[in-house]
Parts: structure tokens; sequence; C-alpha cells
């Protein structure tokens, strides 16, 4: 077996496209061609998750409780992020959908995109093209932008997130 030499934040960025899958079948080249990352890298992230009991050996089957214990303890330790400067993108974490009629706040939290059409602070994606895979697949958009809300969110938040985020990954 290969050495565990840490996650990386795509990894969790891969996982969470495999879980918005739900029961559809996937294949490696399908994830790499809708998230921008190259093949050969989802293997690597692929094998990094078996190692770390996030997904089971067949590379196959997501392990929704332990992805799930993982995003709701550690992901905001592991991967923190504080909001920056305003820029150009599109919507996430508690400005996004399905938080987004929630919470009452002046605040917006955006991912940089230069083709997005609003403003806010800026939250570093898990994994750049983020944005753009987002854009065609609205249940991966949903359980990125929750994951974002756990990751920078105040605990009201982070918890209205993680209930969400644990609802649609139950559907699955």
């Amino acid at each position: 077996m290969k050495k565990h030499s840490g996650m990386r934040p795509h990894d969790i960025a891969i996982l969470l496209k495999i879980a918005s899958k739900r029961r559809e079948k996937w294949l490696m080249k399908d994830l790499a061609q809708e998230l921008k990352i190259s093949a050969s890298e989802i293997s690597e992230s692929i094998n990094r998750s078996v190692i770390g009991g996030l997904i089971s050996s067949d590379k196959r089957t997501l392990k929704k409780l332990a992805l799930l214990d993982f995003l709701k303890s550690g992901i905001r330790y592991v991967y923190p992020q504080q909001p920056g400067a305003l820029t150009r993108g599109i919507y996430t974490a508690i400005s996004a959908l399905p938080l987004k009629n929630e919470f009452m706040t002046e605040e917006n939290f955006v991912w940089p995109y230069g083709k997005g059409k609003v403003r806010g602070q800026t939250i570093e994606p898990l994994h750049p093209n983020t944005p753009e895979a987002c854009i065609n697949d609205e249940k991966y958009y949903e359980l990125m932008a929750l994951t974002d809300a756990i990751r920078i969110g105040k605990v009201r938040e982070q918890n209205l997130a993680f209930e969400m985020l644990k609802e649609r990954m139950d559907d699955a």
C-alpha cells in the first residue's frame, strides 16, 4: 500500500463531486472532465482518500459517515479560510442557495471568477476550478457552498450547513 502523505484541499472537492452523483455511476475520466482536474490527479486523490478512509478500497463507494465526520469536525481546521478582499465571482457559503434565504446579512461571500456577476468578499475555493465546475452542476454547487459555510461560518451557520449537507448526502 502506498504511503499517505496527507489529504489535499481538492481531495474534498473530488469526494463532494462523487457525493453529488448520488447513485449515478461515474468514471475517473468523467470526474476529471467535469472538475477540470487532470485524470492522474483524480486517481492520486482517490488513492489518498482510500488510505484516509473516506472512500472504500474498491475506489467506488464513498464512506459518507467518515466524510461527514471530517466535514463537521475537521475541515475548518485543516483548510481554514478567512474572507478576503472584495472581488467579482459567484456566491458561496451563506451567500449561496440553499443558505441564502436562511440568514439575513449584508456580507456576500464569493469564489473569485472572472465571468461572475456578483461582488463579495473572496473565499478561496478548495480547488481553483471549483466555480466553473459548480456552474454546470447544481447539486455539486450546493455541497461545495455548504462546505464553505462550515469552513467560514459562525456556529449557527455551521450547524445548519452541516444538517443540510447531511440531508443531501443521505439522499445519495
